[in-house]
């Protein structure tokens, strides 16, 4: 099956049950989106989707946060593990893909996505705000246990993206550090860690993220 965008997503502020603050974590499937580089987490535009919104950008956004990308086919998975149905956007991903193993890309993989070229960056961290907005018992830890987060990406060259444009990988490191290995090594692994920081193949702001947890 060829690797295609299933929905695109966006979402404004809203209060989220539990939450004192709004969160912009709801996204609903839009028409179109268009892609920019936000700039620096703190400072910059938040959200690299235009008119999506981030409700704390000291934890989300920026440059390599700019894009979230989540496979239909994980979120078939936990539907049937939660019994319940799971829109496209509803892990509050802005893209919903299909015939794409989101989760075997490499930290540096680019993929060319309708007028856009895109960088995978890293993992979703499961918060908070995840948690309650998807109100199910014990979330982060099983979200964490199952290890598959969809992938961050950084805005390389701007555009449109709509429904069915295809995705083509069209640059893979070869390096084999990919999205769950990076995952582990932010969640404590140590000796992951180093892996990555040695192979200095992360963005530099996640490179010195990762440094400091030393």
């Amino acid at each position: 099956m060829p690797a295609v965008v299933l929905s695109v997503n966006a979402g404004g502020l809203e209060q989220v049950p539990g939450l004192r603050r709004p969160s912009g974590i709801r996204k609903r499937p839009v028409e179109r989106i268009e892609v920019r580089d936000p700039g620096p987490k703190r400072g910059g535009l938040g959200s690299g989707v235009v008119g999506d919104e981030i409700g704390s950008r000291k934890h989300h956004g920026g440059e390599t946060q700019a894009v979230y990308a989540f496979a239909r086919e994980e979120l078939d998975l936990w539907a049937g593990r939660i019994g319940r149905e799971l829109g496209d956007g509803m892990f509050g991903e802005n893209l919903t893909t299909r015939g794409l193993d989101v989760d075997a890309a490499e930290v540096g993989e680019q993929w060319r996505v309708g007028e856009t070229l895109l960088e995978v960056c890293g993992p979703r961290v499961p918060c908070a705000t995840f948690a309650k907005h998807m109100g199910e018992p014990r979330w982060v830890r099983r979200f964490t246990e199952h290890g598959r987060t969809g992938a961050y990406l950084a805005v390389r060259e701007p555009g449109v993206i709509e429904p069915g444009d295809p995705i083509e990988v069209v640059h893979r490191p070869g390096h084999g550090l990919t999205v769950p290995l990076f995952f582990r090594a932010c969640m404590g692994d140590r000796e992951l860690a180093e892996v990555f920081l040695r192979a200095e193949v992360l963005p530099r702001v996640e490179h010195e993220w990762l440094a400091s947890l030393r």
